[in-house]
């Protein structure tokens, strides 16, 4: 009775154990975290904004010290740091129609524009770069399941953007 007592128990700590690990590994393994990670690892440090679309595995971030804008994509596992010198500038597009656009040279376009009734909100970052000339981050889609957060939050979210944008556009 003692040794089947004792089987029993250490089968209950095993299987403890193997669901302990699961779940670390699936905390871990979150997108969104996974995302931050692979955005420290890219600037160097924490970034001074940031932005991330984790069920389409992107993010953008800046870095104001050392003058540097990151993107990653495919869940981090991709991505590339540009110089502030090589950002050309940035729009806010909400359900396919540009709203708001800051360019390089040109006046910006300001978001007055609202939309609580929203279906997609999209970060469009346009660079000097022939390979990646443009990078799109979805702020906000209707369709996607358990998404925190609102249009009008998305929304918020993308003019700050562009406002940092324009800032470095005039440095």
């Amino acid at each position: 009775m003692g040794e089947a007592f004792r089987t029993v128990l250490l089968i209950a700590l095993a299987a403890a154990a193997l669901t302990t690990c699961a779940l670390a590994l699936a905390w871990w393994m979150e997108p969104e975290r996974r995302l931050r990670r692979a955005m420290l690892k890219s600037l160097g440090h924490i970034a001074d904004a940031e932005a991330y679309a984790p069920a389409e595995g992107k993010a953008a971030a800046m870095d104001f010290e050392s003058g540097q804008l990151a993107v990653l994509w495919s869940r981090g596992a991709h991505g590339l740091v540009y110089d502030f010198a090589e950002v050309e500038g940035g729009e806010i597009i909400v359900d396919g129609c540009v709203v708001a656009r800051i360019r390089r040279g040109e006046q910006r376009k300001a978001l007055d524009v609202m939309a609580p009734e929203a279906e997609q909100v999209v970060l469009r970052l346009m660079f000097a770069d022939a390979r990646h000339p443009e990078f799109e981050l979805g702020l906000w889609n209707a369709a996607t399941p358990g998404q925190s957060g609102s249009p009008q939050e998305s929304l918020r979210l993308g003019r700050r953007w562009l406002s940092h944008i324009e800032a470095l556009l005039k440095a």
